[in-house]
Formats: C-alpha cells, sequence, structure tokens
C-alpha cells in the first residue's frame, strides 16, 4: 500500500468515525426544493471561448427562469476547458465565477459541478489529481461569491462500482479541499453507481454537517431514455409506451410491429408495472437512508426524453416531482437544453420561451409571460 493511500484511507476513517451530526439549515435546504440544469452553459458549449461563456444566458432568460419558480440553477463544468497547455487557466476560472455571480444576482442559488468528459477516474492516478487541482483553483475563484447560495458539487456520476471505498477516499479528500476556501458554503455529495439510487445507499455519510447528498433518478430507463443504454433497438416504438403501465396487454400492444430484441426490453417495462407507486417506492429508500443518517438528501438530475410520448413522458414527471415533494426531498431537471428536460436550443438566444406543458408537470404555476419587458 502506498503512503498516499494511507493518507487518503486514514483521512476517510477520520470522517466516517463519527455520523453526520447536523444537516444544513433548513433555509440552505430551501433553495434546493426546484432546480434545472444549464447543460451546455460550460460543458459541451456552443463555441470554445470559454472566456466569453458568462453571457450564454441573457439576464431576461435568467429572470424567466426564476419567475418560472425554479428556486436553484445547476451550472455542470467540463473541466477540461478550464486547463490550458497543462495548467489551469485563470481566465477561465473567472468566467465562471462571474456567470455564478450573475445567476445569484438574479437571485437563483446555484450548484457548481465537476462533469468532465474524458477523464478515467477508476483507472487513472493523473485524473484524480486532476479533480482534487482543479477543485482547489475552482473553489478559491468562487470565494468571494455569496455561500449561503453556493452548492459546489464534488463530481457528476461516478461510478466506481468495484472499488466504492476509492471513490469515498477520493471524494472526502476534495471535500477538505473544497471546505479550505469555501467554509461555509453547503457542498453536494454523492454515491458511485452512476450517483444513482443503488450508490447512494452504499454510501457512508461523512461527519461535515454542511453538506446535501445528491442522488439521479431516471428510473427506468427503458422508458425515460427508451433504453439508450443498448444501440440499435426500435425507439421509434419505445416511445409508444404508456405511464403509468398498470396494464401489461395494453402495454405490450403498443410495442406491436418492433423486433424481438425490442420487444423483450418493452415486455420487461410492461411486465414491472412501473407507475407512481413504484417510484415513490425508490424515494421511500432514498428518504428512509436519509432518515437513517440524519442527512439530508437532494435529486440533483431527473428527465425523460422528449421522444417518449407526451402523456407518459408528462405523467412521469409529474410522479417523480410530487413523490420527491412528499418527502421533502429537493430536485432538478435535467435539463435547460437538453432532450430530457425544456428542451431549449444550443445557445438559447435572447429570451427562450419555456414549455408550457413540462412546467405544468414540475407544479409550477403563473407562468411567465414571454411579452412582458426584460432587461437584455
Amino acid at each position: 500500500m502506498t503512503i498516499r493511500r494511507m493518507i487518503l484511507l486514514g483521512l476517510l476513517g477520520t470522517m466516517l468515525a463519527t455520523p453526520a451530526l447536523a444537516r444544513p439549515p433548513e433555509g440552505r435546504l430551501a433553495l434546493l426544493r426546484a432546480g434545472i440544469s444549464i447543460t451546455n452553459w460550460f460543458r459541451f458549449p456552443p463555441h470554445a471561448d470559454v472566456t466569453s461563456l458568462r453571457a450564454y444566458l441573457s439576464n431576461a432568460a435568467l429572470l424567466d427562469l426564476r419567475d418560472a419558480g425554479f428556486t436553484v440553477v445547476r451550472v455542470p463544468v467540463q473541466p477540461e476547458l478550464l486547463w490550458q497547455d497543462g495548467m489551469i487557466e485563470p481566465g477561465r476560472l473567472q468566467a465562471v465565477a462571474l456567470a455564478v455571480h450573475r445567476l445569484q444576482t438574479a437571485r437563483l442559488a446555484v450548484v457548481v459541478d465537476l462533469q468532465p468528459a474524458t477523464w478515467h477516474l477508476e483507472e487513472s492516478a493523473t485524473d484524480r489529481l486532476r479533480l482534487v487541482s482543479t477543485w482547489k483553483l475552482l473553489a478559491r475563484a468562487l470565494a468571494g461569491l455569496d455561500q449561503a447560495m453556493l452548492f459546489p458539487e464534488v463530481l457528476n456520476e461516478p461510478v466506481f462500482a468495484e472499488d466504492p471505498g476509492a471513490w469515498e477516499a477520493l471524494q472526502a479528500e476534495t471535500l477538505a479541499v473544497i471546505r479550505a476556501s469555501l467554509p461555509a458554503a453547503t457542498v453536494v455529495l454523492t454515491g458511485g453507481r452512476w450517483g444513482g439510487v443503488d450508490g447512494l445507499l452504499a454510501l457512508h455519510p461523512v461527519a461535515d454537517p454542511n453538506v446535501v447528498y445528491s442522488v439521479h433518478f431516471y428510473e427506468p430507463l427503458e422508458l425515460t431514455a427508451l433504453a439508450a443504454y443498448r444501440p440499435g433497438l426500435d425507439q421509434a416504438a419505445l416511445a409508444k409506451l404508456p405511464f403509468p403501465a398498470d396494464d401489461a396487454t395494453v402495454c405490450r400492444d403498443r410495442l406491436a410491429g418492433a423486433d424481438a430484441t425490442t420487444g423483450a426490453v418493452g415486455g420487461w417495462y410492461c411486465g414491472g408495472g412501473w407507475d407512481a407507486a413504484h417510484i415513490a417506492a425508490r424515494l421511500d429508500a432514498v428518504a428512509a437512508w436519509a432518515t437513517a443518517h440524519d442527512a439530508a438528501v437532494w435529486i440533483g438530475e431527473f428527465g425523460a426524453t422528449r421522444q417518449l410520448n407526451p402523456d407518459a413522458r408528462l405523467a412521469w414527471l409529474q410522479a417523480v416531482r410530487s413523490a420527491a415533494e412528499a418527502r421533502q426531498i429537493g430536485w432538478a431537471l435535467w435539463g435547460y437544453e437538453d432532450v430530457m428536460g425544456l428542451g431549449v436550443a444550443v445557445p438559447p438566444g435572447p429570451r427562450p420561451a419555456l414549455d408550457e406543458a413540462t412546467l405544468k408537470a414540475l407544479g409550477h404555476g403563473g407562468l411567465i409571460d414571454p411579452r412582458r419587458s426584460r432587461p437584455p
């Protein structure tokens, strides 16, 4: 065992020696009530000039998000965009900080999370060092902002399926680095296995009281993503699937004409009887984990593809949102300019219209009037 590995395990052991002693203040958690991810601001952006991306959304668009009922915006940052010639470029960090400042000025809380596109943290010690190094400098760049409205998120959807302890050690090390510059911010942590429910249930909470634990929810993927994990399926057939799937025969009839493989995948969904109760049961497990550890949890991502028939898609979104709110769990839709969410064009334009049907499924009333005057 290397010395560095021993140090990390020691750090993890210290942080896990006692359970979380308290949750973040309720007012802080209330900011996470209803969120949305801006998926292409600093992640796969429409152009490579990162220093100009702080203007990706207009002031009018930001205020429309707030008026539509959102309380928090999640800003995924692709860390590779911050690096140049083997070093982190200060101007690019400043661009992220200025974007966060604009969101906070619009009275929106902000989650900043790292979403690498090319790193392989499970296998690469170099990439693990890059994670820690990126947060060390990014946290410093964010230190002058309102920490009461700032939620640094260590990493999006870590895997570490075969070595969850390695992820917990890396997350603990990164948390300590973030804390050095952002002592008052509520940090978002997550479990392995792509940040899903099972990853959360296997996670050991840390002793830091000012953290919230994220879970991503897209279950079942055969419906919400049309089984995109299996290339070659007839997605047009899967897009006809109903939700709820409370009548297996009617559900299977929607697959008429599909090939055998697609029919088998869709048939599994139909046979599962997926409905609001199934979703509620999965979120009951999340809520039970939170209660057992006196921890705060948050659905950091959920969504369903706009290729799915609207009745099923909107019913699924409403079922997840309602189940989360019934358990006092905040949520964030993925995402603003993404097929799983509002589907706004990239780049968004001066003042994009927001899909009213999706907003209604999210429980947002009093939709904004697009004719209302807004600052540029």
